[in-house]
């Protein structure tokens, strides 16, 4: 069964979140209220409230790194990737692990990054040029 998946969480600057997530990200703006708005997340749902962002740390160990805990992401195909690594960086975006490959030649090769936004939410992106490897073991 495929479906897309629906997240709701804070950030503490709704025109902020705004700027960030449809210029930065390129995300598309659905509908919205005073206090909250909609994205097309890469073809999924969130909802961006006003409040307190989640608490996280780094506590993940993936590979050679610990990465924030919880996190949200998506999973692109590799070129998507790649181009929305270059948009971030001419954005100059902090990121928390900058774009690379992990478990190269391995099951599961993937190329992965970490940012927040600018609330502090991290978001980790992965790419795959072969999507059969998302569930690799």
């Amino acid at each position: 069964m495929k479906s897309i998946f629906h997240l709701a969480y804070h950030v503490t600057d709704l025109n902020v979140a705004r700027y960030f997530y449809g210029e930065i990200l390129g995300c598309h703006e659905g509908r919205s209220a005073e206090s909250w708005v909609d994205f097309d997340f890469f073809g999924h749902q969130i909802s961006l409230h006003v409040g307190m962002p989640f608490k996280t740390a780094r506590t993940g160990m993936v590979g050679d790194h610990k990465v924030p805990m919880p996190h949200l992401g998506v999973i692109l195909e590799h070129g998507d990737w790649e181009k929305l690594a270059e948009r971030l960086k001419r954005a100059n975006v902090d990121f928390i692990i900058p774009p690379q490959v992990r478990f190269e030649g391995e099951p599961g090769e993937q190329w992965t990054m970490f940012f927040t936004d600018p609330c502090g939410n991290p978001i980790e992106v992965k790419g795959f040029k072969n999507m059969d490897g998302v569930f690799a073991s």
